[in-house]
């Protein structure tokens, strides 16, 4: 019922690492872009990363670029978030997101092009 499920996320200490993952359920997105995305408490929603069907090209906010990597499955129905070196601010609820509207890497970065999303995993990153 719920396309796109997170998980992966919890309480990791500066410098630490965790792997998201987004598994899809009752659908298959093999040609859709993913792309993940965080939202901390007061905060609007901002793009983390990004990957096209094929993993052709890749998207990363400045924030992360460096730090965290993004992959995908079309097998497996599943993509991934790497992030490693954790800063305190990386801290938030982190949502995976698809959708066949996502024309380019420069558009990726934008929730409006998405049109199904998970429930958000959160992360929490102690100093």
């Amino acid at each position: 019922q719920v396309p796109l499920v997170e998980s992966g996320g919890g309480l990791v200490q500066a410098g630490g690492s965790l792997r998201l993952s987004c598994a899809a359920s009752g659908r298959t997105f093999s040609i859709y872009v993913m792309g993940w995305f965080r939202q901390a408490p007061g905060k609007e929603r901002e793009s983390v990363a990004a990957i096209n069907w094929n993993g052709g090209w890749t998207y990363y906010a400045d924030s992360v670029k460096g730090r965290f990597t993004i992959s995908r499955d079309n097998t497996a129905n599943t993509m991934w978030l790497q992030m490693n070196s954790l800063k305190p601010e990386d801290t938030a609820v982190y949502y995976c997101a698809t959708g066949p509207r996502v024309p380019a890497a420069t558009m990726a970065r934008s929730p409006n092009m998405y049109d199904y999303w998970g429930q958000g995993t959160q992360v929490t990153v102690s100093s």
